[in-house]
Protein backbone atom coordinates (compact mmCIF):
# COMPACT_ATOMS: atom_id res chain seq x y z
CA UNK A 1 0.00 0.00 0.00
CA UNK A 2 1.15 3.34 -0.84
CA UNK A 3 2.47 6.23 2.00
CA UNK A 4 -0.41 8.19 0.04
CA UNK A 5 -2.85 5.68 0.84
CA UNK A 6 -2.06 4.85 4.32
CA UNK A 7 -2.11 8.14 5.47
CA UNK A 8 -5.87 8.73 3.35
CA UNK A 9 -6.82 5.86 5.80
CA UNK A 10 -5.44 7.30 8.70
CA UNK A 11 -7.21 11.04 8.43
CA UNK A 12 -10.62 9.37 8.63
CA UNK A 13 -13.42 12.11 10.01
CA UNK A 14 -16.33 11.21 12.18
CA UNK A 15 -18.92 13.68 11.64
CA UNK A 16 -21.57 14.03 13.26
CA UNK A 17 -25.24 16.14 12.60
CA UNK A 18 -27.47 16.91 15.25
CA UNK A 19 -30.99 16.99 15.20
CA UNK A 20 -31.56 20.32 15.17
CA UNK A 21 -28.41 21.39 12.20
CA UNK A 22 -30.20 18.34 10.39
CA UNK A 23 -33.49 20.30 9.69
CA UNK A 24 -31.67 22.91 8.06
CA UNK A 25 -32.31 26.54 7.38
CA UNK A 26 -34.08 27.40 3.79
CA UNK A 27 -32.65 30.41 2.77
CA UNK A 28 -33.11 32.09 -0.96
CA UNK A 29 -30.43 34.52 -0.61
CA UNK A 30 -26.74 34.79 0.22
CA UNK A 31 -24.42 37.71 0.68
CA UNK A 32 -21.26 37.30 0.26
CA UNK A 33 -18.17 39.47 1.31
CA UNK A 34 -14.56 39.31 1.89
CA UNK A 35 -11.51 40.74 3.78
CA UNK A 36 -8.12 39.89 2.94
CA UNK A 37 -8.37 37.14 5.50
CA UNK A 38 -11.60 35.64 5.62
CA UNK A 39 -15.04 35.38 3.47
CA UNK A 40 -18.65 36.00 4.90
CA UNK A 41 -21.50 34.29 3.75
CA UNK A 42 -24.59 35.94 5.31
CA UNK A 43 -27.93 33.50 4.40
CA UNK A 44 -30.76 35.25 4.46
CA UNK A 45 -34.45 34.40 3.88
CA UNK A 46 -36.68 37.00 1.67
CA UNK A 47 -40.42 36.36 2.45
CA UNK A 48 -42.96 37.92 -0.30
CA UNK A 49 -44.84 40.87 0.50
CA UNK A 50 -42.26 41.56 3.85
CA UNK A 51 -40.07 44.80 2.92
CA UNK A 52 -37.44 43.25 5.68
CA UNK A 53 -35.20 40.21 5.73
CA UNK A 54 -33.15 39.09 8.43
CA UNK A 55 -29.61 36.92 8.17
CA UNK A 56 -30.17 33.55 9.79
CA UNK A 57 -27.15 32.07 9.68
CA UNK A 58 -23.28 33.45 8.39
CA UNK A 59 -20.55 31.15 7.76
CA UNK A 60 -17.19 32.14 8.13
CA UNK A 61 -14.13 31.12 6.41
CA UNK A 62 -10.65 31.07 5.11
CA UNK A 63 -10.05 31.96 1.48
CA UNK A 64 -8.89 28.34 1.14
CA UNK A 65 -12.11 27.44 2.19
CA UNK A 66 -13.83 29.41 0.55
CA UNK A 67 -12.47 28.42 -2.65
CA UNK A 68 -12.55 24.49 -1.81
CA UNK A 69 -16.47 25.46 -1.18
CA UNK A 70 -16.53 26.75 -4.67
CA UNK A 71 -15.21 24.07 -6.40
CA UNK A 72 -17.55 21.42 -4.46
CA UNK A 73 -20.62 23.47 -4.91
CA UNK A 74 -19.30 23.70 -9.12
CA UNK A 75 -18.66 19.66 -9.08
CA UNK A 76 -21.98 19.32 -7.69
CA UNK A 77 -23.88 21.41 -9.49
CA UNK A 78 -22.43 19.34 -12.47
CA UNK A 79 -23.62 16.34 -11.16
CA UNK A 80 -26.77 17.93 -9.88
CA UNK A 81 -27.31 19.08 -14.13
CA UNK A 82 -26.50 15.94 -15.34
CA UNK A 83 -28.89 13.67 -13.76
CA UNK A 84 -32.12 16.41 -13.62
CA UNK A 85 -30.71 18.99 -16.58
CA UNK A 86 -29.53 22.71 -16.59
CA UNK A 87 -30.54 24.66 -14.39
CA UNK A 88 -32.57 27.67 -15.78
CA UNK A 89 -31.17 31.03 -14.48
CA UNK A 90 -32.74 33.47 -17.09
CA UNK A 91 -36.42 33.02 -15.98
CA UNK A 92 -37.50 30.83 -19.64
CA UNK A 93 -38.81 27.94 -17.10
CA UNK A 94 -39.00 29.91 -13.91
CA UNK A 95 -42.30 29.75 -12.17
CA UNK A 96 -42.72 32.28 -8.78
CA UNK A 97 -41.31 29.88 -5.49
CA UNK A 98 -43.78 31.14 -3.55
CA UNK A 99 -46.37 29.48 -5.51
CA UNK A 100 -45.44 26.21 -4.17
CA UNK A 101 -46.70 26.99 -0.93
CA UNK A 102 -50.65 26.54 -0.32
CA UNK A 103 -52.31 29.67 0.44
CA UNK A 104 -52.20 30.21 5.09
CA UNK A 105 -55.53 32.15 4.43
CA UNK A 106 -57.48 28.88 5.33
CA UNK A 107 -55.46 27.26 6.83
CA UNK A 108 -55.96 27.13 10.90
CA UNK A 109 -53.12 26.71 13.26
CA UNK A 110 -53.30 25.41 16.61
Amino acid sequence: MSDKKKQQQVQQLNIELGEKEAEGIYSNLAVISHSSAEFIVDFIRVLPGIPKARVHSRIIMTPQHAKLLFRALGDNISKFENTFGEIDLDGKNDTDPFQAFPSLSNTKIN
